[in-house]
């Protein structure tokens, strides 16, 4: 089983905010999959996708800067190893609509990951990173990341949103190596 982790915030005020394309790309990758049905299970909502490989798709319920608790104890309840976690998160290191993928490493500052690195007790989880920019001069870090995608970036937006899930299928498909190998470039 491979658990696919969207993260963000809950509720409707946060929908569609920079902060929340985690969320997004685990709502196409259920859309794709033909997934209608989620379910509340340890402080997330969550689907369950039965094919070759089994997939739970997660959105943590705990806010960003808590994701780790609802992924932790989803992981440890399923006995799914840390390798077999993937995360997908907004980056602000990255333009929007950039994708970068990553086995492992540190939270470059950003608190869900910050989360789920004490949740986990190690780095070795898959990432995949979508960029959101950094905030324009003058805008906090919180203002910015809670704000929603101009008009102007939609389209950068919903074509980062296609290849997070396209990227995910080909992790659960072919392994890390090669999804980062094809959407590294």
């Amino acid at each position: 089983m491979k658990i696919v982790v969207g993260l963000g915030n809950p509720g409707d005020e946060y929908r569609d905010t920079r902060h929340n394309v985690g969320f997004m790309a685990v709502d196409e990758i259920a859309r794709r999959l033909g997934i209608h049905s989620w379910k509340k299970r340890n402080q997330a909502l969550v689907a369950e996708y039965r094919g070759d490989e089994s997939i739970l798709l997660v959105k943590p319920q705990t806010y960003m800067n808590l994701s780790g608790i609802a992924v932790g104890e989803l992981a440890r309840w399923y006995k799914v190893p840390v390798e077999d976690v993937i995360v997908i998160f907004d980056d602000m290191d990255l333009p929007i609509g950039r994708l970068r993928l990553r086995m492992k490493g540190g939270s470059g500052g950003h608190r869900g990951i910050e989360s789920l690195l004490n949740q986990l007790s190690k780095d070795t989880f898959n990432r995949v990173r979508i960029g959101i920019d950094r905030p324009p001069t003058g805008w906090q870090v919180v203002d910015y990341v809670l704000s929603r995608f101009t008009k102007e970036e939609q389209p950068l937006l919903e074509s980062a949103i296609d290849k997070a899930a396209e990227a995910v299928e080909c992790i659960v498909k072919q392994g890390m190596n090669k999804a980062m190998n094809i959407h590294n470039k």
